[in-house]
């Protein structure tokens, strides 16, 4: 039943056309800088296409590109003809391939979540009952890794496996789930986590909520917030 749903997800995300994911792309892109949590051409996001991915190009800045500047990368990480895909492809690819039920990555470099990377933690413990929005009992860290490299992606890979978010060591953060606009949703909390988390740190003390509690609310977040089914009128 799983894969059945897997695949008719996949499928109605590539019967939207090229175009249309493309604007998608540019106007969260445009939306993270509008919502302060990227900085000048740092961040990248990428929408499951075909047999691989749409991308945001190297180096070129959110308020000029358009639709074409887009960057289609094959699943053997062949980028089209003529153009240059973000520095970043290559974990955006990975994840895709490694969650078949993840259509979309958003990374960038927010700055709690950034500040969050340079304390050389494991993870943001369950501070906050919101955590469970990334999927488990935490927010993960990676190891760092230099950017664009395959050991990035191994890196990313083991913090992200069972999640939808990890925070990337010295680095910054990346979110997924299974459109654009959901994964947009878990990116803007897992930063909102990382701030009240540096916050509570630098008062002091703080609670963490047990595993027994996290358990029940993973499972009232299966129909929680964008998860939830609105009837059309």
């Amino acid at each position: 039943m799983a894969k059945k749903i897997i695949k008719q997800t996949v499928k109605k995300s590539n019967s939207n056309g090229r175009k249309d994911f493309a604007k998608q792309i540019i106007e969260s892109c445009l939306k993270m800088k509008a919502d302060g949590v990227n900085q000048g051409t740092a961040g990248n996001i990428s929408v499951r296409y075909k047999d691989g991915m749409l991308i945001t190009p190297s180096g070129m800045p959110y308020e000029i590109m358009k639709l074409d500047d887009i960057v289609f990368v094959d699943s053997n990480g062949e980028p089209e003809k003529n153009k240059i895909p973000s520095s970043e492809w290559r974990f955006h690819l990975s994840i895709l391939k490694d969650n078949p039920n993840f259509n979309a990555v958003i990374h960038n470099h927010a700055v709690y979540s950034s500040m969050v990377s340079i304390l050389n933690i494991d993870y943001i413990p369950a501070i906050h009952y919101m955590v469970g929005v990334a999927g488990g009992n935490k927010i993960p860290c990676a190891k760092y890794a230099t950017y664009g490299t395959q050991e990035l992606c191994d890196n990313i890979s083991v913090a992200m496996k069972g999640y939808k978010a990890c925070i990337l060591n010295n680095h910054g953060l990346v979110a997924a789930d299974e459109n654009l606009q959901k994964a947009y949703h878990v990116m803007m909390e897992v930063e909102n986590l990382a701030r009240l988390y540096i916050g509570v740190r630098t008062i002091g003390d703080f609670s963490i909520l047990p595993d027994s509690e996290m358990e029940i609310v993973l499972e009232k977040f299966k129909n929680y917030g964008l998860n939830v089914k609105h009837k059309s009128k």
